[in-house]
């Protein structure tokens, strides 16, 4: 039962990451109806800034723990914006009104441009990254095994919950939230009624990059390594659990980012660790076959 409860704490850490990257893609989605496939390289590119910004800021002989993590953060999800901005900007904005193949094509490009570019920038070795919140708590010790969640956890957990929720505030409470919305339904509509559709979509970009910084901050403080190529992978998964929760919903996105932190948990823990993405991709088309629209999504009802 201990081992049990390790790998739930264990899954849902890494679950709140994945969540954090798929809301980005599916709010992307819920306005332009297209993926983001360039979102993961932004996660890394994230990471990446956060591990330069610590370097330089512990060169300069900062050591106060909380405001190294303020700093990382905001610095993260400063440069990351923009390079969301770049992104609709260059590969979605002139390809809006094109068939949705040719946006596709031109967010993979964006992505392994992204990808080539921190290779050739910062070098295709794996950075490390000195642990900065480091002790826990011991819940409850059983048969001499501890069950025990680390700070770095808690901090994860809380940070990703208090997220969620604003960003669901803003979504649903506020004007920026509104134009949201009535873009999604129908741009044509909302741009005559005084939406700037434009700067709406971008601004969506801009808030899907600021949570993937976060996320790759996160990932960077949890494994201590960064590489050109991580992007790749997590940018799949939290697809995949985007699409598990239910492409275009925000709550969805987050359980579908828990599921998949659980399964490859205890996946890990129960059996090979090698075949835990199989498992994970395993219950995704299980779940497309006997709920397409995934487990919170709604089917799309068209007007005609």
């Amino acid at each position: 039962m201990a081992y049990f409860i390790q790998q739930l704490i264990n899954g849902l850490t890494l679950g709140a990451i994945y969540g954090l990257i798929a809301i980005g893609y599916t709010m992307v989605y819920g306005i332009i109806g297209m993926i983001n496939f360039a979102h993961g390289e932004v996660y890394m590119i994230g990471a990446f800034i956060s591990v330069i910004t610590y370097l330089i800021l512990t060169t300069l002989g900062m050591s106060y723990v909380p405001l190294l993590l303020v700093v990382m953060l905001l610095a993260s999800m400063l440069f990351t914006s923009v390079y969301g901005w770049t992104i609709e900007r260059v590969a979605y904005r002139p390809l809006r009104r094109a068939p949705r193949l040719a946006a596709l094509i031109s967010a993979i490009g964006m992505s392994i441009a992204l990808q080539n570019y921190v290779q050739l920038t910062q070098g295709a070795r794996v950075k490390a990254l000195a642990p900065i919140i480091s002790g826990g708590v011991t819940l409850f010790e059983q048969n001499g095994f501890e069950v025990r969640v680390s700070f770095l956890q808690i901090f994860i957990i809380i940070l990703t919950t208090v997220l969620m929720l604003g960003f669901s505030y803003l979504i649903d409470r506020t004007p920026l939230g509104r134009q949201q919305r009535a873009c999604e339904q129908d741009r044509t509509m909302a741009a005559l009624v005084g939406v700037n559709v434009d700067r709406t979509i971008s601004t969506t970009f801009v808030m899907g990059a600021a949570l993937a910084a976060v996320a790759g901050t996160m990932v960077t403080l949890y494994y201590g390594v960064v590489d050109f190529y991580i992007g790749f992978l997590a940018g799949v998964k939290a697809f995949t659990a985007a699409v598990l929760g239910g492409i275009g919903s925000l709550p969805g996105a987050m359980l579908g980012g828990i599921l998949i932190g659980l399964i490859e948990a205890f996946w890990s823990a129960y059996f090979t660790i090698e075949y835990k993405d199989v498992a994970a991709f395993s219950i995704l088309v299980l779940v497309l076959i006997f709920r397409p629209t995934g487990l919170l999504g709604k089917p799309e009802i068209e007007k005609v």
